[in-house]
């Protein structure tokens, strides 16, 4: 794994621990030393989904390869009906998908052609079946007068031309997108290995959900679980390494193997600069450490680093900062070192449908949203509450309201940014 540097001292890329910088120097900083680290490998077709593309994909074909119909009906020369739209004209011949009608149209013949059939050669329109009338005895048919040339054809390489490039590397192949691929007749895609991740929480306090009643002072460890899931939308592999207890040799232990097995190691909890806050102190140890104090709400704390050739993200330890630091920092981070384009999550202007007074500005801050329908149109309102151990605003939410470091009050009908959880592969929950 290389994580590369724009210059030959890594650490002067990064302020002082404790200087805050802000949310935008943050992504800068990141993208400036973030590069994929995976290697390519070759998958079956029905397999790619979710996959990240390692190399461009061209059409070797067109698609569709012949021109076709789009509808059943019969396949004619719009000029030969032009001269004389009231006769009915003579059915020559019979053409299905699968099954193009292979001999010499007769002048003035029409062909029943059926939806998906190559188009008979002398042709070059489709009248639909409904608009056509047919003898008694199925011999003649009467063709609608209004058709144009060329109405219900669907020509050979109008959706995709030979040569056309379907997919750049770096690219996140979805459902459609294999359709895509199937229609042109790629049968395995060259794509980046899955990156591998370990999730390892930290804290006395922390139990295992299911290891039991927890004692007063005690938390079940709600950050794993959640990580894991932001690791598997990733596309990656992910490990849970456990809890580990506030003991700096077993800290530093933990981080010293996942180093070897892993490409990328997310903490939560530790990353302070607490009395038992280990984490940061490890990998300082191990690797490189670079502090980021960032001017952020929620999400303050949060440690980046190396240990060899792995990469470790240490988040901070409540679960609401664990997620938006996860979404906004770690999300676009993971994309990348697994051989994908740095995902920037699109804001969308929607009004406020709450107010706000007395802001602190300097900070950036993250609000949970949720989507609400007014007479004029999509507003988003703000979750009540704004701790960040409150689960329930992360289960109410449809996605952040993006807070800038100079805006101030924010007033009812007001234009602010929304993040839908869509943009980073979460389904929108159902109302």
């Amino acid at each position: 794994m290389v994580v590369k540097t724009p210059d030959a001292t890594p650490s002067s890329r990064f302020v002082p621990a404790g200087t805050l910088i802000t949310h935008d120097e943050a992504i800068e900083r990141l993208r400036e030393r973030i590069q994929p680290i995976v290697t390519e490998e070759t998958v079956a077709l029905d397999r790619a989904s979710g996959r990240v593309l390692a190399r461009a994909i061209l059409a070797t074909q067109p698609v569709p390869l012949h021109t076709n119909s789009a509808v059943d009906g019969y396949a004619f020369v719009a000029a030969e009906v032009a001269t004389n739209p009231e006769r009915s004209w003579p059915i020559a011949g019979r053409a299905a998908a699968g099954h193009p009608f292979r001999d010499m149209r007769p002048a003035g013949g029409v062909i029943r052609t059926l939806t998906g059939a190559v188009l008979p050669a002398d042709t070059d329109t489709v009248a639909m079946q409904e608009d056509c009338e047919v003898s008694s005895d199925g011999q003649n048919v009467r063709l609608p007068r209004w058709l144009k040339r060329g109405a219900n054809v669907r020509n050979a390489g109008e959706d995709v031309a030979t040569g056309t490039t379907l997919f750049e590397p770096g690219h996140v192949l979805r459902p459609q997108d294999l359709a895509a691929l199937a229609s042109v007749g790629v049968a395995d895609v060259p794509v980046y290995r899955r990156l591998r991740i370990a999730v390892v929480s930290t804290g006395d306090e922390v139990r295992t959900p299911g290891s039991g009643p927890i004692e007063i002072g005690e938390v079940y460890d709600a950050n794993a679980p959640m990580l894991i899931a932001l690791g598997a939308a990733c596309g990656a592999e992910v490990t849970s390494l456990g809890i580990l207890a506030d003991d700096a040799a077993l800290v530093e232990t933990t981080l010293q193997e996942a180093a070897r097995c892993f490409d990328v190691v997310l903490t939560s909890g530790g990353a302070s600069k607490g009395e038992e806050d280990h984490m940061a102190a490890a990998l300082e140890k191990l690797g490189s450490r670079h502090f980021w104090q960032i001017a952020i709400k929620p999400g303050r704390p949060m440690m980046f680093g190396e240990i060899g050739s792995t990469v470790v993200v240490g988040l901070p330890g409540n679960p609401v900062a664990v997620f938006v630091c996860g979404l906004m920092y770690a999300h676009p981070l993971l994309r990348r070192l697994g051989g994908g384009a740095w995902p920037v999550p699109r804001r969308y202007k929607l009004p406020a449908a709450f107010c706000f007074q007395n802001r602190k500005v300097g900070r950036r801050e993250f609000w949970r949203g949720i989507l609400s329908e007014t007479a004029t149109g999509l507003a988003v309102e703000k979750y009540a509450r704004d701790g960040s151990g409150l689960i329930s605003g992360l289960r109410a939410a449809d996605g952040l309201i993006d807070i800038s470091e100079s805006a101030s009050d924010v007033a009812e009908g007001d234009l602010v940014d929304f993040i839908p959880f869509s943009e980073f592969g979460i389904t929108p929950a159902v109302r």
